[in-house]
């Protein structure tokens, strides 16, 4: 299957998000990540890497006993897959529909507002 064509199920984000954090990690070390927020079986989690490593998610290195698995799909293009089928699907099409809606949600930090307006201009001067 071709990497731009993987799309993540939530449990699959899920550990991905853990992979992304750590950029390798045990089944073990991610079944205790998430059973942090939620209730996650080992069995459950181990499943759900060994179905991702075949979808070619994520790579498994089998030279010691316990495996350590790291992702092959990066954070960044997951995002523009997620965010770019959201502006179709939900905004017909329009990005600023979806900054309004996000901005209306949730508080943004001086931080993140301040980022946002360089993003703004950058893409003004262009």
């Amino acid at each position: 299957m071709n990497i731009k064509q993987l799309k993540p199920t939530e449990s699959e984000l899920e550990i991905l998000r853990v992979l992304w954090e750590r950029g390798e990690a045990t089944v073990r070390d991610v079944h205790e990540e998430l059973s942090k927020t939620k209730d996650a079986g080992y069995t459950t989690t181990l499943k759900l890497m060994q179905i991702m490593h075949e979808k070619g998610m994520v790579k498994r290195d089998e030279s010691s006993k316990t495996h350590k698995y790291t992702p092959l799909i990066s954070r960044e293009k997951t995002q523009k897959q997620f965010v770019g089928k959201m502006i179709d699907t939900l905004f017909q099409g329009s990005s600023s529909q979806l900054v309004m809606q996000a901005l209306g949600n949730h508080k943004a930090s001086k931080e993140e507002l301040d980022e946002i307006q360089k993003l703004i201009d950058n893409l003004k001067q262009q």
